[in-house]
């Protein structure tokens, strides 16, 4: 699933192409797309025609787009999944193997919101939001690092209360949102910090330490659209990130640590892999 830089990059292009653009027509091509949506294919369809889209938003890993219209008080959650993508095409560019929602707009600048997604594993759905203005699923989501109201003593105070490792409470997103697997194990190695390190253990300055790890590391990721290891995660104009060619830990099992020189290790962890150093990551005394 795309993490924080890539869902970024998407919003930062939808915003550019779609915000404040009236919905002319949304068709729904699989149901799936919209299983979400409990009231139906249908009423997902008729509810967006003639709504005019907000500017999105985004928190952590998760992006929706407020309608401005007489449906205010509503959004469209975006579950991209594992291969959901958003994509505003030409109204004339030949339809995607895997098209499963298209929105066409009002005005006459001849580009459309089309949902692509090869496993359907996405989709979007409408759900009222909050005061706050998140829609109401997601309203338990803690904030994310790069968000400027993201308290660090806070974070930091979960973490000391906690019975957990530091790359658990990394990817618990009520205590943090946004980082997912890459992300973190990026951070941890720049913080010398090994996965199952107890949360419990880290001192005020270290957890200030990993917390601008985390956040410059995203930075990095935003700076060159994210990162894609296959076709699947591409932004708004179906261009890839090229941040996968400047990791130091993630997928690198076996290669020289950018840091010492000692071959990289790969441990299976709650059903995924975490990358580390055995040499600057030492894991806790047990």
């Amino acid at each position: 699933m795309p993490e924080l830089p890539e869902v970024e990059v998407v919003r930062r292009g939808l915003d550019r192409w779609v915000a404040h653009r009236t919905v002319a027509e949304a068709e729904v091509r699989h149901p799936r797309a919209v299983r979400r949506h409990l009231a139906g294919p249908e009423d997902f369809a008729a509810r967006l025609a003639g709504e005019r889209i907000g500017a999105p938003q985004r928190r952590g890993k998760y992006l929706w787009l407020p309608l401005e219209g007489a449906d205010h008080g509503v959004a469209i959650l975006a579950h991209l999944g594992m291969s959901g993508q958003l994509l505003v095409q030409p109204a004339t560019t030949p339809d995607e193997k895997h098209l499963r929602v298209r929105v066409r707009f009002a005005d006459t600048t001849g580009t459309e919101l089309r949902f692509v997604d090869q496993r359907t594993f996405g989709g979007l759905s409408l759900h009222e939001t909050t005061p706050d203005g998140l829609p109401d699923v997601i309203a338990h989501i803690a904030r994310d690092p790069l968000d400027p109201l993201f308290d660090d003593d806070a974070f930091h105070a979960a973490l000391r209360r906690r019975r957990t490792t530091v790359k658990r409470a990394l990817l618990d997103q009520s205590l943090i949102s946004g980082v997912g697997n890459i992300y973190a194990d990026e951070a941890l190695w720049r913080s010398r910090l090994h996965y199952d390190r107890p949360t419990a253990t880290l001192t005020r300055p270290r957890t200030t330490e990993l917390l601008g790890h985390v956040r410059d590391v995203m930075n990095a990721a935003l700076a060159v659209g994210g990162t894609s290891f296959d076709s699947l995660y591409v932004n708004v104009n179906g261009e890839s990130g090229y941040f996968d060619r400047s990791l130091d830990a993630y997928g690198r099992e076996g290669l020289p640590c950018h840091r010492c020189g000692t071959p990289m290790a790969r441990r299976a962890w709650m059903n995924r892999s975490s990358y580390y150093c055995p040499h600057c990551q030492r894991p806790p005394r047990a």
